[in-house]
């Protein structure tokens, strides 16, 4: 039985993304290059064991939650055992995400001296594109004023603004591609690769003196930010940021600058 072959054929069947299809096969083959079974001899203790060993091995808890739903995912879908493991979801730790101020991502931009380079972090800034997105663009995506993410997160489309400060470059790049040809290619002619622009992201911030972690999901959590704090409703940054619920939006309230007519006690004594 090729089990990851099983795996990827019905995942991709019910519309899962390429990139949960990939972490759901990974995951699995670790799991059997742990466990030494034939698929059909696992037995509910050795799916325990293993996500036990992981957790000795001091795995966060987003990497106990993705091996868990990917052996779930298996037992259920695959081989067809009802078990009912009895594992709960390991909580992720509540701390908020690294966002920049307008000035450091002025700064940031200011230390890319590459061209192509720092219109991908601009792009990516501007419109709260994923690393993933951003890299897989293509030349028709790209419209008069907007663009679109084509299969992205939950693999869905979504429309994304431009800035008017970018929409003269992009328009100057596309001119010398194919509709179909991808907006940021690499070395080898397909798309540029996401290590690349990460590593971009990551010198320049620390090139621009920035202390925090500065990289690229950095730039899609200070868009959202950013948005909030210019007055923009919640609702409209979701649909822009392509989240299911309002809830994981609002979470970016709390990071916006407070804008409150509000003095601290300490001042009026």
């Amino acid at each position: 039985m090729d089990i990851i072959y099983l795996i990827q054929r019905e995942a991709l069947r019910r519309g899962m993304s390429h990139r949960t299809v990939k972490a759901y096969s990974d995951e699995v083959k670790k799991f059997f290059s742990y466990c030494k079974k034939e698929p059909r001899r696992i037995t509910k203790k050795d799916v325990r064991e293993y996500l036990c060993h992981l957790a000795g091995k001091g795995k966060s808890g987003s990497s106990l939650n993705m091996a868990l739903s990917a052996l779930k995912f298996m037992t259920n879908e695959i081989l067809f055992k009802t078990w009912r493991l009895g594992i709960k979801y390991s909580r992720r730790p509540k701390s908020l995400p690294v966002v920049l101020s307008k000035h450091e991502v002025l700064s940031l931009f200011d230390a890319i001296e590459n061209k192509k380079h720092k219109l991908i972090v601009s792009l990516m800034y501007s419109a709260g594109l994923r690393l993933s997105e951003v890299v897989y663009l293509k030349a028709y995506d790209i419209e008069d004023g907007y663009g679109w993410v084509r299969k992205g997160k939950g693999n869905k489309d979504r429309l994304f603004v431009i800035a008017d400060k970018l929409k003269y470059k992009l328009k100057e790049l596309i001119a010398n591609l194919n509709g179909n040809e991808f907006l940021f290619k690499g070395n080898k002619g397909t798309h540029i690769n996401q290590s690349t622009v990460y590593l971009i992201v990551k010198k320049a911030g620390k090139k621009a003196g920035i202390k925090k972690n500065v990289h690229p999901h950095t730039l899609r959590h200070s868009f959202a930010t950013h948005l909030i704090e210019n007055g923009y409703d919640i609702s409209l940054v979701q649909r822009l940021m392509g989240h299911n619920s309002l809830e994981t939006t609002k979470g970016y309230i709390h990071l916006a600058f407070p804008k409150i007519n509000v003095k601290s006690p300490l001042d009026s004594l």
